[in-house]
């Protein structure tokens, strides 16, 4: 498999574009367009079902872009705004501006985040990176910020003779395996090069469990700028798997039988540049503040589940046998549980939500894991007792004296549960709240209508 490159048009390499943008100006950037003959900018934003959208503009109209004077229709955004009240301004985030490493002759294209503002230049409440940010302003308010780093997995799957999408993998690789077994081993290196030209520090990348099914690990990070990447690393993934032939899907349980994609969620709070879930002197060294934000996660993630695992099809990976947790508990060394504590201790101390999909919004699923830590430490609630057994050979009497309960079983739990937590609700805010269950509610109906094969199968010839 050969990347095609970039074409002789004596542009600068991406290699040679700065990996920092600390202080960027619009005077700045588009210095830097100019000098990296880019042609034309997308400015980038995500809906509130996590679906990254993006209006483009010529070389003609960036510095009327990156003044954040770009409109658009918001009444055509999923949950935005209904359509008496639609005009939507694109502010953007000039740290995040990046060339993307795609490059034709149709020109060069550079890519800003954006935040969604109203016309009047008020923040818009139905912004997830806002409320993200937000979000990250109250933990500030206490002394803290959120650094996070998410294990993304995916799909690449082969297109049909049509040249419709399905779900036929391209080999019949698993955990580490190497070439010829591993047929992805190539696609992913140029998926590794691709996010390095974006601006990625990438640690690690190798086939995961099930046949196609892959990962990419890159360095943790401040929350906003953990969300920022993992929309960019869609983006690139999709891309570059499309250019070569084939789909790339975060889709989390696509093939019956295999396991399905996780989005773990490592965490931890500093006060400065100190890890506050750290404390020698502590059994297990871990101090109350991770303890308490540990719990914080244990007692609302059955009210934020609908926003980390927002599809009907996630309810589907989160089943025994699979990997995925489906109890909620915290060990120090057990896989099984919702909470996990890896081994590292003093600046990597940290815990590891292992119940996210990669279908999640980025924004939203960090904005509720650290409105709930928060709410722990805030306050300071006592966590259970950890669980280093096998939960899913354990006895009824057992779950119940370590407090273990059931995560949802479907949407429709996981929105009901949603609704009751206050806390999780505070930290989207009204209007997202209604929006996103709006949106939700009617996916459920819709598929509760749908007759499915398995019905099909089980019931006309026996009924």
């Amino acid at each position: 498999m050969e990347d095609p490159g970039e074409p002789e048009l004596n542009r600068p390499p991406l290699s040679a574009f700065p990996r920092q943008l600390g202080g960027a100006t619009p005077a700045s950037i588009l210095a830097l367009a100019d000098e990296f003959q880019v042609d034309f900018l997308r400015l980038q934003f995500t809906d509130i079902l996590g679906i990254n959208k993006n209006v483009e503009v010529p070389r003609s109209q960036f510095a009327k872009a990156l003044a954040g004077d770009i409109m658009f229709d918001g009444s055509s955004i999923e949950g935005f705004v209904r359509i008496e009240e639609s005009d939507m301004l694109l502010a953007p985030d000039l740290q995040t501006f990046r060339i993307l490493p795609i490059d034709d002759e149709g020109g060069r294209v550079g890519r800003v985040i954006c935040d969604i503002h109203t016309p009047d230049g008020a923040p818009f409440p139905g912004c997830p990176r806002l409320t993200l940010k937000r979000q990250i302003g109250l933990a500030a308010g206490m002394g803290y910020t959120m650094m996070a780093g998410c294990e993304v997995e995916f799909f690449l799957f082969e297109r049909n003779a049509a040249g419709d999408p399905s779900t036929a993998t391209h080999d019949s690789g698993s955990y580490f395996d190497l070439t010829p077994v591993d047929k992805g081993e190539e696609l992913r290196r140029l998926i590794v090069h691709d996010l390095e030209l974006m601006g990625f520090e990438v640690e690690a990348a190798h086939h995961e469990v099930a046949p196609g099914q892959h990962e990419v690990d890159f360095r943790y990070a401040d929350a906003l700028t953990t969300a920022d990447n993992i929309a960019t690393f869609k983006f690139v993934v999709r891309s570059l798997a499309n250019r070569h032939g084939f789909v790339a899907s975060f889709m989390p349980k696509p093939i019956q039988g295999q396991a399905g994609s996780g989005m773990h969620t490592h965490q931890s709070l500093f006060l400065g540049k100190v890890n506050a879930f750290y404390d020698a002197a502590a059994e297990h060294q871990l101090s109350a503040i991770a303890l308490s934000y540990v719990e914080g996660l244990l007692q609302h993630a059955r009210g934020f589940c609908a926003i980390t695992n927002p599809l009907i099809n996630s309810y589907k990976r989160l089943v025994p046998g699979y990997e995925a947790p489906v109890n909620v508990a915290w060990s120090m060394r057990n896989r099984s549980p919702l909470v996990r504590i890896p081994e590292r201790r003093e600046e990597g101390t940290r815990c590891e939500l292992r119940m996210p999909d990669p279908s999640a919004n980025p924004y939203l699923s960090l904005t509720v894991q650290l409105a709930a830590g928060l709410d722990g430490v805030a306050q300071r609630l006592a966590c259970r007792e950890p669980v280093n057994r096998n939960i899913f050979r354990m006895s009824f009497r057992d779950r119940r004296k370590y407090q273990i309960d059931d995560l949802p079983r479907d949407l429709h739990e996981a929105l009901d549960r949603f609704e009751k937590d206050d806390v999780i609700k505070a930290a989207l805010g009204e209007h997202l709240t209604e929006r996103f269950l709006e949106a939700k509610r009617e996916e459920v109906d819709l598929y509760n209508r749908e007759v499915t094969e398995w019905e099909i199968r089980s019931y006309l010839g026996r009924y």
